[in-house]
């Protein structure tokens, strides 16, 4: 069974998958993670995104040049879903391999950010869905990304509102209180294993 686990930046999609996966016979599969890692293994990937965003998408190094990307596709919504359509079809075949190989799992977890904006929520059984209050997301991600309030509010609002969200979730996660979300993960860990 994919279990989709999705939530807007700085909800705490990672702290929830990180607890769902302390659970014997459970698998992550963190998709913006795998994504970074491809954008600088895969040669189609490199190839395109140099071919679309110039030689500079890259460092020296050969390594993809973060701030430069997000720097343009995060302020132009027609340069992030180019972006996205040279990313996703690797990272979806990805994903599949993955699956082939973790079968025996009682579920696999899907955490992707944007699971409903690129249709990945097409392919999971169940989807959890984390929210948490814009300010104290916007708060979290200043911090941990060191990037402005502008650049935080820029990436919200790429990504579909909570209640867009909420509607087509089967499980919720309301991240203010980890003694709560702790009651809240255990709940639905029972409901996803009791078939």
């Amino acid at each position: 069974m994919l279990v989709g686990l999705t939530g807007g930046i700085g909800s705490g999609k990672t702290t929830v998958a990180k607890m769902l996966a302390a659970f014997d016979n459970v698998v992550v599969y963190f998709a913006d993670d795998e994504a970074k890692k491809l954008m600088n293994t895969s040669k189609q990937i490199k190839e395109r995104l140099i071919e679309e965003f110039s030689e500079e998408v890259y460092n020296s190094e050969g390594l993809l040049n973060r701030p430069f990307l997000a720097g343009i596709v995060f302020s132009d919504k027609e340069k992030l879903k180019t972006l996205n359509s040279i990313v996703h079809p690797v990272v979806h075949q990805h994903l599949q391999d993955f699956l082939k190989t973790h079968k025996d799992k009682d579920y696999i977890l899907y955490e992707n950010a944007i699971l409903f904006e690129n249709g990945s929520n097409k392919l999971c059984d169940k989807i959890i869905t984390v929210t948490a209050p814009e300010e104290l997301r916007i708060d979290r991600v200043m911090k941990r990304d060191n990037v402005s309030y502008e650049e935080v509010k820029n990436r919200i609002k790429n990504q579909w509102t909570d209640e867009k969200k909420t509607i087509q979730s089967h499980y919720l996660v309301h991240n203010l209180n980890i003694t709560v979300v702790n009651e809240q993960i255990k709940n639905i860990h029972n409901k996803l294993t009791e078939s």
